[in-house]
């Protein structure tokens, strides 16, 4: 439901009674401008309310002052301007996924700008680049290029994430070895700025705002369709498993440093792959560019070094690899979408680890993380090495600065959930102690943190700098020329210099 804004000359009779800086001044004066402007917003308390404000992660609710949910670029702009002239603070939403909660703004009283009624995905065939409205899920815009001449990039397989905000800020997947992340793919956007302008940016349009996107977009505008360079799906994928018998520390460490010398020496290119840990066991999980005989030839030096055999291989078409990972949820999935969890989250990036620092994560892991009777589990991405397409990229040349091919050789999601009631509030110390069991042993140019599984704990200066490291200087720069007065701000946004 809609708002008819017939509840808004109430609260402008409020608003005489109250600063501006009240929420209800507040929700009564960018009501009215949205009025003005015929920008759609959700009814407060209606369904589409409640839907849309409801996080992913339920461990973090925050209210806003109004919802829009646009559906033209124009009507972005408007709503952008709004927020600007009553003074509040406006955060885009695609798919809602942020583990933080930023899409609602991190906090209570902003102003979020719904975006997943724009979800239109075109491919044009001559040049091989889909335009993708930035309200599209990743279960829709891989459907919709699937079927659409089978072209693909490379993107994570949660079918709900919004595109934006998964290939603004990084964009990891089961392909990204062999072809990159999905900001890599992006070749240009449109994004509306905090003076309510539009602008194209690419390599050679507004090249210095297309270079701040790509890493931190986020922080510098409401990207509203991006254009992706895209690939020929593959016609044979093989997803396959390897069983880890760690249950003992020496078990952990030498089986990790089998795995990170091989990735070091070169995994193949066409090789994607996880370590997959959590309770119960322990698996690398995978996905092949190629046949399964292929598969076979590509993994054995792997198998060799530890002592192991396959323990699943299946061939797919590309969307059935796709589908495979979705684990049962809807593939091609816009609204509504509904799956929520209770959870902490953390995360790493770190170089091949040294055998000390080894030795402290497989005691924790053993000693610790087994013993936490909670729903956790832990993914050890195979991020760089010598073969990666991530780590093909300069360390500059995009504002996501994990690039190097031997200090960025893991990427880390840790995540602990419990299936009902509130996170217990000493659950938080539980990751934060295993994350300090890898960086204790690291000089702090040795690793970072990944955006898209912010950690809210983290405060504002520390997070700019774990999430950018030598990309930040530059960041908050432009940050002070696009948006000096912070319009697009939440608990961890990059400053202006």
């Amino acid at each position: 439901m809609h708002l008819q804004f017939a509840t808004s000359i109430t609260l402008v009779g409020l608003a005489v009674a109250n600063p501006l800086s009240s929420p209800l001044a507040k929700r009564a004066a960018i009501d009215d401008c949205l009025r003005a402007a015929n920008v759609p917003v959700d009814a407060p308390n209606s369904n589409d309310w409640r839907a849309d404000s409801n996080p992913f992660n339920q461990r973090l609710k925050y209210t806003p002052v109004a919802i829009a949910v646009p559906t033209t670029v124009a009507q972005v702009q408007a709503a952008v301007s709004c927020a600007a002239k009553v003074g509040v603070k406006v955060n885009p939403k695609s798919g809602g996924h942020s583990y933080a909660s930023f899409g609602l703004g991190g906090e209570n009283g902003h102003f979020v700008v719904q975006l997943d009624r724009m979800n239109a995905v075109t491919y044009d065939s001559a040049t091989q680049i889909a335009t993708v409205q930035a309200g599209a899920r990743l279960g829709r815009v891989a459907t919709a290029l699937y079927n659409n001449g089978r072209r693909a990039f490379s993107h994570g397989t949660c079918p709900g994430v919004g595109v934006a905000g998964h290939s603004l800020h990084g964009g990891f997947g089961f392909s990204s070895h062999t072809y990159g992340l999905a900001v890599d793919a992006i070749v240009g956007a449109t994004v509306v700025l905090a003076d309510s302008s539009v602008v194209e940016a690419s390599q050679t349009v507004n090249p210095h705002i297309f270079w701040a996107l790509r890493g931190a977009g986020s922080n510098f505008g409401i990207v509203t369709s991006l254009k992706f360079q895209t690939f020929a799906a593959p016609s044979q994928v093989t997803v396959f498993s390897i069983n880890l018998p760690w249950n003992s520390a020496s078990a952990i460490v030498q089986g990790w440093s089998a795995i990170q010398d091989w990735l070091k020496a070169g995994m193949p290119k066409e090789m994607n792959g996880r370590v997959f840990g959590n309770r119960m066991q322990t698996q690398i999980q995978g996905l092949y560019h190629g046949t399964q005989a292929q598969l076979r030839t590509a993994i054995q030096p792997l198998l060799t070094k530890l002592n192991a055999q396959l323990s699943q291989q299946q061939q797919y078409d590309w969307m059935g690899a796709f589908s495979y990972y979705t684990y049962g949820q809807q593939v091609d999935v816009s609204r509504p979408y509904n799956l929520v969890e209770t959870f902490y989250s953390k995360s790493l990036v770190t170089p091949a680890l040294p055998n000390n620092v080894l030795q402290n994560v497989a005691n924790y892991w053993i000693q610790r993380a087994r013993s936490t009777n909670r729903d956790w589990f832990i993914i050890i991405d195979l991020y760089g090495g010598a073969n990666s397409a991530i780590t093909k990229v300069y360390s500059n040349a995009t504002a996501y600065p994990f690039r190097d091919p031997n200090n960025h050789l893991f990427l880390y999601e840790f995540y602990d959930r419990v299936p009902s009631g509130s996170y217990p509030s000493n659950g938080f110390e539980f990751l934060d102690g295993w994350v300090k069991s890898f960086t204790d042993g690291l000089t702090t140019d040795q690793w970072g943190m990944y955006i898209n599984y912010a950690d809210p704990t983290l405060n504002r200066t520390t997070a700019q700098d774990v999430y950018y490291r030598k990309n930040l200087p530059k960041l908050r720069a432009l940050k002070a020329e696009l948006d000096p007065t912070e319009l697009f701000y939440y608990p961890q946004a990059i400053q202006p210099a």
